[in-house]
Order: structure tokens, then sequence, then C-alpha cells
């Protein structure tokens, strides 16, 4: 018997070893191969498929990053779906003698694992509904950042810093979120500056309005606005309101740059910045009284 012979000899013996009964039906080695490599299939065509759709096919007709990746994880929940229904349907395990076994496995996984379910079922809410999307600005409590990534159980928001959280997705349901650019990325922001009693507030709105315009990354439409919010214990306080794109995911960067442009212009127009400042009045009366009581 040759080296062939040999192998083939081998592989009908361990081929279809059998590993246990599951009603009628014998579960082998064999079966276990073949549902191995099928779900191994089933979950590496289905990846395969959303990178396609998303990375060739949604580009080409100008279709927003967000919902490229909502339809393309949808697909590959229904493609994973109607796999593992085949797999199912031609494995040849008899499944409804194992009903009993599924529905106790149930009751555990309810009971064991709730959170993975709730953010499972949170993730699909979240693709259908999309309150949020990939590429979205958002703030969830102290967190602040660009969402990279939302999968089944979990999103992946990247800070500036360029540090990635993993949050889970039932957060961004049960809990407050805000978007900054659930409806476009062309948001309103808001810098707070005072001056001094002794400048004029129409020079100030003209100086804060002309550093608001020099800037590239503030938008010229809707154009800047220069509010005078309010008479201050020290300071005439103005609100400069400015629009911007560019800067929708970086509002720390956009504030330093007016910021340093506004000390600039006011120190070139000698607008005086103020400070605290207290008056004290004292009486004579009780200067004297002060004094006799000390006699």
């Amino acid at each position: 018997m040759n080296t062939y012979e040999k192998v083939l000899e081998w592989l009908k013996i361990y081929w279809n070893i059998e590993l246990f009964q599951v009603g009628s039906s014998p579960f082998t080695t064999r079966t276990l191969i073949l549902l191995l490599i099928s779900l191994f299939l089933v979950f590496y065509i289905s990846a395969k498929i959303k990178h396609f759709l998303v990375r060739r096919v949604f580009p080409r007709y100008g279709i927003d990053i967000g919902i490229s990746q909502a339809i393309a994880t949808i697909i590959r929940y229904a493609v994973l779906i109607l796999g593992l229904y085949i797999i199912i349907e031609t494995s040849g395990i008899d499944l409804s003698a194992i009903g009993l076994l599924i529905g106790a496995l149930g009751v555990g996984i309810g009971f064991g694992l709730q959170n993975i379910t709730n953010n499972f079922i949170s993730g699909i809410i979240i693709l259908f509904e999309r309150p949020i999307k990939v590429g979205d600005r958002i703030e969830l409590d102290d967190l602040a950042g660009n969402i990279v990534d939302i999968s089944a159980r979990a999103t992946t928001v990247l800070t500036n810093d360029n540090i990635a959280v993993i949050v889970p997705n039932s957060d961004f349901i049960n809990m407050r979120v805000i978007n900054w650019s659930h409806n476009d990325k062309n948001v309103r922001l808001r810098f707070p500056v005072g001056v001094s009693y002794n400048e004029d507030p129409e020079i100030i709105r003209k100086l804060l309005t002309e550093v608001a315009d020099n800037n590239p990354g503030v938008l010229k439409t809707p154009e800047p606005q220069v509010l005078f919010d309010s008479y201050g214990d020290s300071s005439l306080n103005f609100n400069l309101l400015v629009w911007t794109e560019e800067y929708f995911d970086r509002p720390q960067i956009l504030k330093s740059e007016l910021y340093y442009a506004i000390f600039r212009k006011f120190k070139e127009n000698n607008i005086e910045i103020p400070f605290p400042q207290r008056d004290i009045h004292i009486k004579a009366g009780s200067l004297l009284k002060s004094a006799e009581n000390e006699k």
C-alpha cells in the first residue's frame, strides 16, 4: 500500500468518527469540520461584502460614509442570518431533538447576557434610526470625539488626542447624546469677550467682526455676529458668534486662533482688557469711633 492509499484509508477512518448523537442524527468529525469551515466562510464573506460595498460601490454614487456604513452593516447581518440558516438546514442536525436544550440555553442567555443582548439590539436601533452615524461629532457625558465605527455590540469614538474609546451601544440609546453633525457639519460657536467700561461698544463690534472675517475657518455665510451680552462687575461683556464647518470637530483650535487674533487687534487699537475692580468706601465716623475705643 503506497502513501496515497494510506492517507485515503486514514481519512476514511477518522472522517466519520461519531462524536455524539443529536436525536436520531449522529454528529461526526465530518459534520464538525464542515460546520466550522462553513461558519468561517460565512463570517469572512459577509465581512468582505461589507468592506467592498463601503470602499468600492457606495463611493461611486456619492453616498455619505455614515449612510454607507449603516447600509453595509445591515446587509452583512442579512448575509449572516441567511448563511447560518443554510448551514443549519444542510448540516443534517435534527434541531427538534435539542429544542429543550436550546430553550434552556435561551433562558440562561437571557439572564447571563442581558447587557450583550441589550447592546446588540441597541446597535440594530442605531443602524435603522441613525441618531448617530460614522463620521459624526458627538458628546456623551465628559467624552467628546468622532464616531469611527459602529459594530454589533459597541461604538468606537476617536477623541482629538487620537484615543479610541469603546462605548456600549446602549449608552447612545439610554443617555442624552449631543450630536454636532446630525444634520450637517455647519455649527455655530460662541466666544465670550470682555473689555473695559472705557471702551466704545461700536468699536468693539467692528474689531471683533474684522477678526472673525479674517479667519479662513470662519464661514462668511451666515456672517459672524457680535452680541452685547451684559454689563459685568468689571467689564462690558460681548459674545462673538461664528459659523464654521472646518472646525466643527476642533472647536478649541478655532477658539485659540480667534483669541490670539483678538488680543493682537485690541493691542493695536489700545483697547483695554479689564481686570477685577472693587470700590471701597470708608466712613470717617467709623474711624473716629475705632480710635476712641482704642484709647
